[in-house]
This record gives structure tokens, C-alpha cells and sequence, in this order.
């Protein structure tokens, strides 16, 4: 899922119990806004507005039109309403035939039932498994059990860093943790307002990830084999203090940035130069670029792990495509989700959505800079693994995010976190998420 819009309510139990009002008999269905030479079609608001993603995706939807002879009717919407129309289409059966979800929703929404499983036919239908990136793949639902979601678009976390700063301090971008808050340190001049890095601490869906991250690094992981949640292991205790101490002990991140959480003002510091390293997702570009800061100032490396750790620098963001099980133009939907996942048309999206390709061998268009796109290819496709795959990943990203939250506040505030404190939350937040099973 794209960073910005990662995290959900865990509300999903309800929608397993509501399923009957999506089956395919009785009722209403999805799709019933569209006739039978129509799907109707909820896309994510990936592009600069709700206006910019009609307008890039118009053009692509008439030219599907005029090959198939099926009109799309589209429906842009907002991340933040998003997974409530889902969810409500969900329960009620009245819905759209094929919709955008972030990826890391996969596993959740397949356990509701509500979604087509992308079986051998339906696979075939949309031009074969064979064509997807096997990393893109894995993201589809849970591990072991059919898909039904496939990947649309493409992202991963890498570091950016500023050329002339770390130029003007000797520094070469560092390659593992340990470097990295070595040359925070030597680039911090707080004085002055300037910091190693910036970071979205007040972000529960930032903090989930790194505590993810920071954790596989660590070779820990938030749940067992069975999907049972295993948060108060010591590699998730200590990947969450050693991102903190940024802010903590290392006193390379702003207490100020314990306010930040719209994903963007971490890249506005680092755009005006007050921050000399920034954790982001390669959609940056575009607000680097709003913000006044060329391509060529900046380079981006993968998130360097401990010296001792495992080379995990992301975790598989992404958006997936989904098709309600219960539509009445299945055909058509498929063949929607086939063109959607073409190579012509995930060339002709890369650009505008900042999207690193889904489909095997396919060349990046998210950057003009080869460089960058190939940091970035190199990270989703061989340095990252999947949120975990579980039902309860929804309500897991909730907790230990808002968790965090509050520990960054903590330390922002002046006060001090131990791993004994660490410890605690995650027991609190594991509980809540044992709650809602």
C-alpha cells in the first residue's frame, strides 16, 4: 500500500458476519450500477487529486472501452473513505465490480469472502500469474491459500539522502544502521535547525512500518506460523527502540517531528535542506519536486539494516486490484483487471502514480533518473517482504502504530522509554489485537 494511506481499522470480523448479504443469489449485487455492457470501477486516489486520477485513468478506461466494447464507470475515492466504502459494500452486497485496495488489506478482506478468488481460470483470464513480478504476487492474501487480489502498483521505502550536505562532511551514504547515525550525528547542527534526518513520528502508519522493518532486520516477526500475534519478542522490542533512539539517544531526529504525520513535512525538511536524510517511498519525487528540490540533489539508497542484521530495507508496499465475487459482469471484470495489468497500461501509469512495476522485466517509469529507479527496483524486488499475511494484520498495524505514537510523544516531551517500556505497549497493544480476533 502506498505509505501515505497504509492502516485500517480492524472492523473486519463484522463483514465475515454480514456475508450472506453478499452472496451471488437474492438481493442486491455488486456491479448493479452497471448494465451488462458496464462494470463499475472504485479506483484509489493514487495522483495529486481526485480530479488528476480521472484524468489520467479516462483516457486509458475509453481505450478499454473501445477494445472490449465495455464502458467503465469510474468512481475515484479518497484514501481516508475508502476502506469504509469497501467495507460497507462488503456487508451490504451493493457495491462495484472491481476495486483498488492497499495491499497490506489483502489478507483481511479475503477473509470476509466477498472477493473473487483468482483460481487457475480466473488467473488465466487476466493474462497468467507467469506475468506478475513473484514479489508483487505475494502480496495477493494470505500465504497458502488462493489469491483474490493481484497486483496494480508498486512501491518500497529507500533512504534519501542529500548530496551536497553529505559531500560537504566527507560522507559517503552509509550501508548500515550504525553509519547511518554516524553521519546523522556529523551532519546534526541543531543550532542552526538542521538534523541528520526527519522522520513522521507522529504517523501510526510510518510507525508501523519501521517498527515492521526494524523488527525483520532483527529477524523477528509480529505473528507465529498459526497467525497468532507474537508482539513482545525481544527483535520487536529492540527494532522499536533503535528507531526511537533517532529521536532519543542518537538526537539525530527533531523532537518536533514527534507532530508529524501527513507523511509530507519530513519531505518539506528535507527539500529546504534542514534535514540531511529522509525514510520514503518512491512516490516522493513529486512532492520533492513541489517543494523546490531537483532530482539531482538528492540520491536514495536502500535503509541500511545493523551490521549484524538482515538486508530487509522495505516492507512490499503496494495497491492491489480486487473484484467482488458476487458481480454480475464477471467476463468483463476480468478482462478489465487483464488491461489494467498489461504492460501497456502499467507503462502509461507508472509516470503518473509513481508506481515501481508489478510485471516481471518490465522497465520503471516512475523516475527519469536510472539510478534511483534501479535502487528502487532492487529494494521491492529482493530487500523487501510482506506485512504479515494474517487476518488480524489490519488491527496489528493500528496498535503497534498508534503505540508508537505515543512512545515518540514521550520522548518529545522530555520524557524518557526503556525496552521495558517498550515491552509493555506492545503487550497493551497485543492484547487489543488478540481482542478483535
Amino acid at each position: 500500500m502506498k505509505k501515505r494511506v497504509l492502516g485500517v481499522a480492524a472492523i473486519f470480523a463484522a463483514a465475515a458476519l454480514s456475508l450472506a448479504g453478499c452472496s451471488g443469489s437474492g438481493g442486491s449485487s455488486a456491479g448493479s450500477t452497471g448494465g451488462s455492457g458496464s462494470i463499475t470501477y472504485w479506483a484509489s486516489n493514487q495522483g495529486t487529486s481526485l480530479q488528476n486520477d480521472k484524468d489520467v485513468l479516462q483516457p486509458l478506461l475509453d481505450k478499454f472501452t473501445a477494445q472490449t466494447g465495455v464502458k467503465v464507470n469510474l468512481e475515484v475515492i479518497g484514501w481516508n473513505d475508502l476502506q469504509t466504502r469497501i467495507q460497507t459494500a462488503v456487508t451490504s452486497g451493493v457495491g462495484p465490480d472491481v476495486v483498488n485496495i492497499g495491499n497490506t488489506w489483502a489478507t483481511s478482506f479475503q477473509a470476509t469472502g466477498a472477493f473473487l478468488p483468482f483460481d487457475d481460470s480466473a488467473m488465466s483470464a487476466i493474462g497468467g500469474a507467469d506475468k506478475f513480478a513473484a514479489t508483487a504476487l505475494s502480496t495477493g492474501g494470505a500465504a497458502g491459500q488462493t489469491p483474490t487480489s493481484v497486483p496494480l502498483y508498486g512501491f518500497a521505502y529507500g533512504l534519501y539522502y542529500n548530496k551536497a550536505m553529505f559531500a560537504a562532511a566527507g560522507l559517503t551514504p552509509p550501508t548500515t544502521w550504525e553509519d547511518l547515525v554516524a553521519d546523522g550525528k556529523k551532519l546534526n547542527d541543531p543550532a542552526k535547525g538542521v538534523w541528520g534526518t526527519s522522520i513522521e513520528a507522529g504517523s501510526y502508519t510510518e510507525n508501523n512500518h519501521f517498527a515492521f522493518i526494524t523488527s525483520a532486520q532483527n529477524g523477528g516477526s509480529y505473528f507465529d506460523g498459526s497467525g497468532n500475534p507474537t508482539f513482545t519478542q525481544s527483535q520487536n522490542v529492540d527494532g522499536i527502540a533503535r528507531y526511537l533512539a533517532l529521536m532519543q539517544t542518537d538526537k539525530i531526529a527533531d523532537p518536533a517531528d514527534a507532530q508529524y504525520s501527513t507523511g509530507t513535512e519530513s519531505i518539506a525538511n528535507f527539500a529546504k535542506g534542514t534535514a540531511a536524510m529522509i525514510f520514503n517511498q518512491n512516490n516522493a519525487e513529486a512532492n520533492l519536486t513541489a517543494d523546490g528540490m531537483d532530482p539531482s540533489q538528492y540520491g536514495v539508497v536502500p535503509i541500511p539494516a545493523p551490521a549484524a542484521g538482515k538486508p530487509v530495507a522495505s516492507f512490499i508496499a503496494g495497491i492491489n486490484l480486487s473484484v467482488f465475487k458476487n458481480t454480475k459482469n464477471q467476463d468483463a471484470a476480468l478482462k478489465f483487471v487483464n488491461f489494467m495489468t498489461s504492460a501497456d497500461t502499467q507503462s502509461a501509469l507508472g509516470k503518473p502514480f509513481s508506481s515501481i512495476p508489478v510485471l516481471k522485466d518490465a522497465t520503471p517509469t516512475f523516475t527519469t533518473d536510472p539510478a534511483i529507479a534501479t535502487t528502487f527496483s532492487t529494494i521491492y524486488n529482493n530487500m523487501s517482504q510482506p506485512l504479515p499475511t494474517v487476518p488480524l494484520e489490519a488491527s496489528f498495524e493500528t496498535e503497534v502504530g498508534n503505540s508508537m505514537n505515543t512512545l515518540f510523544a514521550t520522548v518529545a516531551t522530555g520524557g524518557s522509554v526503556s525496552s521495558s517500556d517498550i515491552q509493555n505497549a506492545l503487550n497493551t497493544a497485543q492484547e487489543k489485537v488478540a481482542a478483535s480476533n
